[in-house]
């Protein structure tokens, strides 16, 4: 099993700026998911009072937010800034889409984009029987596990795809087979009872812009026709960022 190193270990937090290095050493441990406090103190070095105090101060802020187990992880604030940063035409004409290919698979349709080394949900139709944990829209998640980071990263120029591998828990071989297959599963919840399947929306000159996921129980035993109908919707996303 491989050890992954911790954020000390591979970032630097040299602003100048006490303050707002500690926030930035904290946050970096959130880009890879949820974390307790006893964690953030474990892979920081921050102690418990200092680590606990940033986390509420970034939380009245809206840039870290806490799950339904306490934990605290990447708040909306970032991915309303990154929206607003990399805002288009394809966002805004996601939702109806979304929700079309929800009705037709009876799973969540979610879009996600790629910013400054993470995933963004940006845009979400969410089924009644769906995860009982959905990622809230604008929320923003590590890109080194899951269907998703998969599909966003394999097209990526060779220098960005490495790096992400990095602290990835699928390999290069696995994102070759992506590139071969054109989309990526995994299970999703407890006991792997559901799945996620990714494909990639492409942009102008077919870069991929966004990643089009869905999920729920039904994905897995239907996987062939259901990325058949994402397919279809991600090209008419892709062609709303070229109108």
């Amino acid at each position: 099993m491989t050890t992954r190193p911790s954020p000390t270990a591979t970032l630097r937090h040299d602003s100048g700026v006490a303050v707002l290095d500690k926030a930035s050493l904290l946050l970096s441990v959130l880009e890879d998911g949820p974390a307790s406090v006893p964690r953030i103190v474990a892979l920081t070095g921050l102690t418990r009072p200092t680590a606990h105090r940033l986390a509420l101060a970034l939380q009245r802020l809206r840039l870290v937010t806490r799950d339904a187990r306490g934990r605290f992880l990447l708040g909306p604030r970032l991915g309303e800034m990154a929206v607003v940063e990399h805002g288009d035409r394809m966002l805004a004409q996601a939702a109806p889409m979304l929700v079309e290919l929800r009705d037709a698979t009876d799973s969540s349709a979610r879009l996600h984009r790629r910013c400054d080394g993470h995933r963004l949900c940006v845009a979400a139709a969410e089924a009644a029987d769906g995860e009982k944990r959905p990622v809230p829209v604008r929320t923003a998640e590590g890109l080194w596990t899951g269907p998703v980071a998969q599909v966003l990263l394999a097209w990526e120029e060779p220098d960005v795809l490495y790096q992400g591998l990095v602290h990835a828990r699928f390999t290069a071989a696995m994102l070759a087979q992506v590139r071969h297959r054109g989309w990526a599963q995994g299970s999703v919840g407890p006991t792997g009872d559901g799945a996620t399947l990714a494909v990639p929306v492409r942009g102008p000159g077919g870069r991929v812009v966004a990643a089009l996921s869905l999920s729920g129980p039904r994905t897995g035993p239907c996987a062939r026709e259901f990325t058949a109908m994402m397919i279809d919707t991600a090209l008419r996303l892709g062609e709303a960022c070229d109108e």
